[in-house]
């Protein structure tokens, strides 16, 4: 039983992997527990699309969802939120909750809008190639002048333009974790600046220094509400981009300050991920929880529980479903099918023979190749249900081989 005497959220390890940074643990929060490793099951804008909540709770198996204050700002309206009575009554999701800072829509709202920029470059390589070819900064006062795709950074905070009509907004650390308390997840998530790949290193140091800042000045305004502070806990983001001294700085900075737990942000590559995440957490605080930020493929996932990581979130399983591809796993691991391809119009097989989810005990990869075929809304609802079921379970299992060590 939790002592509400303690901070709303809190965390215990249950038992460490021998040989790595891994942990199987229980961050207690106001709505449930969470044991970890866990993947968070994310529903941007107070829902996971094509599903109820019930769904979540019997299909799924998930125990925490994670919504977006930027979308919930521009719509409903986070007003709105806190009149219904929080995320938990309005979307009904009966479990515990996590609100980001709207600091990654900073990003992609700004120089990578439009420029197939993304948080996660495959190498190295690949980052400096694509920097050079666009001449990118990702926080260009020039792009930033672009009608509808407006994102200027200063000390104080963020001006942007809604993608929805084009009016003017603006963020600051104290307004974001406002929002965040009317919204009234059970951990929220200070302000911070999300820097690209392609950011060169004078700008990461820029961006994570003001990421600092705005943490302090996220704390103080969250301290400011009393009601805030018995019910919500808060993470701090650690920035740094793929550079390791960087990173080793940001996680010294955080650990000092007084929060809940602590947000692994950023950009990598697939190479500097593994190094950037392991001098991070041999750095932070072993008695807080640990999430790493908007990254959940399989194999990414073993490693960050490997390298000390608690909890996951990434729009990939679902945002793939409606497409038509699901995940598949295979005798060395997993692999994603397209449905869409014409082998799976007379294959009357499982969507996946080893998976036991709602989907691959009802259904084939015939019967869902024909609902995308067809352009039924069942198709990417069904392909959602399992791709969900898998991440979350295939985290699940990771847990349980750690207690079984």
């Amino acid at each position: 039983m939790r002592d509400m005497a303690k901070k709303p959220v809190t965390f215990e390890i249950v038992k460490r992997q021998a040989g790595t940074l891994g942990r199987a643990g229980v961050i207690h929060t106001p709505h449930g527990d969470i044991e970890t490793p866990a993947f968070v099951v994310v529903g941007t804008k107070g829902t996971v699309k094509s599903l109820k909540a019930e769904d979540m709770h019997e299909y799924v198996g998930n125990q925490v969802a994670l919504a977006n204050t930027y979308h919930l700002f521009l719509q409903p309206g986070d007003e709105v939120v806190k009149e219904a009575g929080g995320l938990h009554k309005f979307s009904n999701w009966n479990m515990p909750t996590i609100t980001d800072s709207g600091g990654f829509q900073v990003f992609s709202l700004g120089a990578a809008f439009g420029k197939g920029v993304t948080k996660f470059a495959q190498n190295a390589a690949e980052a400096d190639a694509a920097a050079e070819k666009t001449g990118l900064n990702v926080y260009s006062k020039e792009l930033a002048s672009e009608h509808g795709r407006l994102c200027v950074i200063d000390e104080e905070g963020v001006t942007f333009t809604s993608h929805l009509d084009g009016s003017m907004h603006r963020f600051t650390a104290e307004r974001s974790i406002e929002i965040q308390h009317n919204i009234g997840a059970d951990i929220i998530i200070a302000f911070d600046e999300c820097t690209s790949p392609t950011a060169d290193k004078d700008y990461q140091i820029e961006a994570m220094d003001r990421t600092h800042r705005w943490a302090k000045r996220s704390i103080l305004a969250h301290k400011g509400s009393y009601e805030a502070l018995k019910k919500q806990g808060i993470y701090g983001v650690v920035q740094g981009g793929r550079h390791l001294d960087l990173r080793t700085q940001s996680a010294a900075a955080l650990a000092a300050m007084d929060f809940d737990g602590y947000g692994i942000g950023g950009s990598f590559t697939k190479e500097d991920m593994g190094d950037a995440i392991r001098v991070v957490n041999e750095v932070l605080p072993e008695d807080k929880p640990r999430h790493l930020l908007g990254i959940g493929e399989p194999r990414d996932i073993v490693e960050g529980v490997s390298l000390g990581c608690d909890t996951f979130d990434c729009v990939a399983p679902t945002r793939i479903a409606r497409t038509g591809t699901i995940y598949e796993r295979t005798n060395d691991g997993h692999k994603r099918i397209n449905l869409n391809n014409t082998k799976y119009q007379r294959d009357f097989s499982k969507p996946d023979e080893s998976c036991d989810c709602y989907v691959c005990q009802n259904y084939t990869k015939a019967y869902l190749a024909h609902l995308f075929r067809a352009g039924e809304m069942l198709g990417p609802h069904l392909a959602s249900l399992h791709n969900l079921y898998y991440i979350v379970n295939f985290t699940k299992r990771l847990r349980e081989d750690i207690l079984l060590s």
